[in-house]
C-alpha cells in the first residue's frame, strides 16, 4: 500500500522536527505547499472537499509538537487581526482564494495600541504564508469557498484559551486596537 500525500507530509515533518529555525520553517513551508497538490482522489482530501468542514484536525503529533488542521471557508468569512502568541503558523491554500493582511503594532506616545497594515496578499492554491511568533495578520475568504491547511507548532486553542497568550484586535473609530482600551 502506498502512503497518501498526507502520510508523506507527516513523515517528512516528523523527520525534520526540532526547535524553530530558518531551515525548519523552510522545510515545513515546502512540505505544506506540496500537500496542496495532493490528488483529490485521495480519500482524506476528497472528504474535505466534499464536506468543507469549518475545522478538522488532520494530524496531532504527540507531546504537543505540531498540528495540521483543515479549514473550510465561505465567501466573505473574515478573521480580524490577531497573533498566535508564542506559536508559529503556516497557512496553505488548497482550493479558493484568501486575502491575508499583515500588520505592525504601534504604541502611541500616550500608550494606546494601534495596528498599521503592512500589506495584503491574495493567497491562491499552492501558495503559503508563514507567520512567526508575534506576527499579526487577518484573513478574508475571497472566493465562494476555500480550503486552507493550517500547520502550527503547538495547539493554538491552549495558547489562546488556557494560557491567554493570543492577542485579538478590535476595530474602534476606524482603527484596529486591543480590546482592553
Amino acid at each position: 500500500m502506498t502512503d497518501s500525500s498526507l502520510d508523506t507530509f507527516i513523515a517528512g515533518v516528523r523527520s525534520d522536527w526540532g526547535p524553530i529555525s530558518t531551515q525548519l520553517v523552510s522545510k515545513c513551508r515546502s512540505r505544506l505547499a506540496n500537500l496542496t497538490h495532493a490528488p483529490d482522489t485521495e480519500e482524506w482530501l476528497a472528504d474535505l472537499l466534499a464536506e468543507g468542514p469549518a475545522m478538522r484536525e488532520l494530524h496531532r503529533e504527540p507531546a504537543n509538537a505540531f498540528l495540521l488542521l483543515a479549514h473550510g471557508e465561505r465567501a466573505g468569512l473574515y478573521r480580524p487581526p490577531h497573533d498566535h502568541g508564542r506559536g508559529w503558523v503556516i497557512y496553505a491554500v488548497q482550493h479558493g482564494e484568501v486575502a491575508m493582511g499583515t500588520y505592525g503594532r504601534i504604541e502611541t506616545p500616550d500608550g494606546q495600541v494601534r495596528l498599521v497594515q503592512r500589506d495584503c496578499t491574495v493567497v491562491r492554491p499552492g501558495e503559503v504564508q508563514v507567520y512567526l511568533p508575534g506576527d499579526i495578520h487577518d484573513t478574508r475568504c475571497l472566493s465562494d469557498s476555500a480550503l486552507l491547511f493550517r500547520f502550527t507548532d503547538r495547539d493554538l486553542r491552549i495558547e489562546d484559551r488556557v494560557e491567554h497568550r493570543v492577542t485579538r484586535y478590535v476595530e474602534r473609530d476606524g482603527a484596529w486596537t486591543t480590546s482592553a482600551e
